[in-house]
Formats: C-alpha cells, structure tokens, sequence
C-alpha cells in the first residue's frame, strides 16, 4: 500500500504517451494517386492553363500571360457544372476562349461584342449596338494606318485582303442600313486591341457551339515584348554600354510580370 504524498510536496504528472502514426507506403501511394486524380478530373473538365501568344488583347491579356480557364462555364445544363461551377449564358463583355468558324484546331481568345439578335457597326472604330455606344473601358487604339474597312464596318467596298471571301459575302447578306444583324445562335468577337487584332471582322461569327470557355485568372506571366508596344520595344533594344550588378539583379527579378500574378481577368 502506497504511503499518501507528504504536505507540500507536489505529486509527479503520469506522463501520457504520444503516437505518431507515421503512412505505410501503401497509404502514401493511395493518397497521392487521390491527388493525381482529382488533378487529372479538375484540368480534363473543368479548369485548363493556357498561353498568350499575341498582342490582340492587350491592356487586358499580354503576350505571356498564363491563363486558367473555366472550361464548364458555358457547358450545357446537365453537365459536371451544376456540381462544380454554375453554368450560365454567353453575356456581352464576356472574355471567352472559342474555336474559330473555319477550324476546330485552334483556340482563339477575344471578347464578345453582339448577341444573337443585335444590330451592330464600328464607326471610326467605335462600336455601336442597337443603337447605342458601348462603354468599353477595356479597348485600346494603339497607333496604326488608318483601315477603311476596319474602322468603319461594316465596309460596303472590300478592300482588305485579309478578310475572308466567304464571310464578306455573308456580311453583305446580313447588313440593314448600314448594320450588321447577328444570327440567332451566333456570336460578334472583338479583340480589346481593336487596331492590331484578326476578329469577327475579318472571319465573322463565332457559333456558340465552339465557345468552350472563360478565362478565370493569370496564374503567372512572363516578360514578353510586344510588338505592337513601341516603349516595350525600345525597352528590348541593345547597345554596348557596360552594365552594372543592379542590371543583373533587375533581368533576374524581370523575367515575370509578379504583380500580375494571380489577377481575375474580365
């Protein structure tokens, strides 16, 4: 029988065992094909990076932005969306990643200008739908020659050899008093760089079948030079002075764009 702990002497804490319970190998192989997969699920269905290759959408998207997208934005009802991302309609001002009519090959980006049903024209490069100017805040005019068929669409002349026959044909078919109609299930695509981009003006709608997605976020971005940006260019220019530490501390930290890293694109 234990004697009882003498007056002010306090009783020594029973000291709890720990366990640390370290995977199996087994365990650590399931765990990470778990992540592997729901990687594989989320960039096959849902979400997929992409490169900006050109200076079309520039302020907006410049060339070496990596974008990730939403592939189930616009997927129809019924889909994986209502699971993870809602879907919703295709809404003038939306940025939108879509297949060209001509070919199923590429992915285009650019921003949706006319809906099924509006009547639209450029004037002096500025838009008007339905009537009424487009407060676009996002569309740049950087220097360039002035073009007729352009800046004043839709054109009565042809006079751009970079316009696509067939579309120039359908175009005339489709313009009222100096409007163009959208067709139903149809789509008017602009590039925010409306001076240096190949758009709806040039090749037409975009069916609203081959809208596959929306962008979400700039997830990093390289320095690229812009072609069309002549301070960049004059950036990029060398010559044969000497440079010092500082110049190579600022090449190794310039190499991206940091502050854009993470932004929401809309």
């Amino acid at each position: 029988m234990s004697s009882p702990p003498q007056a002010g002497v306090v009783p020594e804490p029973r000291l709890a065992r720990l366990w640390l319970h370290l995977p199996t190998v087994a365990e650590a192989l399931a765990s990470l094909l778990r992540t592997v997969v729901a990687a594989l699920f989320l960039l096959t269905f849902v979400l997929q990076p992409y490169l900006i290759p050109s200076e079309s959408m520039e302020r907006t998207l410049l060339v070496g932005d990596f974008l990730l997208v939403n592939k189930q934005t616009y997927a129809p009802p019924g889909s994986l969306s209502r699971f993870f991302m809602p879907y919703r309609g295709v809404a003038r001002g939306d940025i939108v990643v879509f297949h060209p009519p001509d070919t199923l090959e590429r992915l285009y980006v650019k921003r949706v200008v006319g809906l099924p049903g509006d009547r639209l024209r450029i004037e002096d490069g500025r838009v008007t739908v339905n009537g009424l100017a487009l407060d676009e805040p996002y569309a740049t005019f950087e220097p360039t020659v002035r073009s007729p068929f352009r800046d004043e669409f839709p054109a009565q002349v042809y006079t751009d050899p970079e316009v696509d026959p067939g579309w120039w044909k359908q175009m005339q078919s489709l313009t009222r008093d100096g409007e163009l109609r959208v067709p139903e299930g149809q789509y008017f695509v602009l590039g925010d760089n409306r001076n240096h981009s190949k758009d709806s003006r040039f090749w037409g709608f975009v069916p609203r079948a081959q809208i596959v997605a929306r962008p979400l976020v700039i997830y990093f971005s390289l320095s690229r030079p812009s072609t069309t940006d002549a301070q960049q260019a004059a950036l990029q220019a060398g010559d044969d002075k000497l440079g010092h530490d500082r110049q190579l501390s600022a090449k190794l930290t310039g190499f991206a764009r940091w502050r854009r890293i993470f932004r929401v694109v809309h």
